[in-house]
């Protein structure tokens, strides 16, 4: 099964923080890490009374996998936590966030998980990262990705650098 999952930080070298979690999904055995995006920065998503954050460094992944959803998002859980990742507010500071984003071409609402990723089609951060990989895939429920893309803006998002490790 493909599966595609973006991250994303903005605490402790953000850029730093993708690298070892991609490092990290390297070393599952039942992840295959096949593409990488770019790295972008992004301004943070940050609700109305909340003080402001620093920018984040976004990017997506391509998998393959024998794994269920619920597996991935608990393998995921598992190396958010090993780089310090807490859970005590939404949308606040962390030092990382994976998200699976599609798989397959599933379409999932559990208590603990919607795929496709909620609110995607709104986020650039995850839009261009994804079409960087994936091309004109078809989103389960929305639509051409290609499509997505080229409606969505650029606005406050810069892209960076490759992920430089190997695959």
């Amino acid at each position: 099964m493909i599966c595609y999952i973006g991250l994303g930080s903005n605490l402790s070298e953000p850029s730093v923080q993708l690298q070892n979690a991609l490092d990290s999904i390297k070393k599952e055995p039942e992840l295959q890490l096949l593409k990488v995006s770019s790295f972008y920065q992004s301004k943070a998503l940050v609700l109305s009374d909340a003080p402001p954050q620093n920018d984040y460094i976004n990017a997506a992944a391509m998998l393959e996998t024998v794994l269920t959803a619920e597996q991935i998002l608990q393998r995921l859980h598992k190396i958010e936590a090993a780089q310090g990742r807490e859970r005590n507010e939404k949308w606040g500071a962390r030092t990382l966030d994976l998200d699976i984003l599609l798989y397959g071409e599933s379409k999932i609402q559990t208590e603990t998980l919607t795929i496709p990723h909620a609110q995607l089609q709104y986020r650039n951060f995850v839009i261009h990262p994804l079409f960087e990989i994936a091309g004109a895939i078809d989103i389960p429920g929305l639509g051409d990705l290609f499509a997505i893309a080229a409606k969505m803006s650029w606005d406050a998002l810069n892209k960076l650098n490759k992920y430089t490790h190997a695959l």
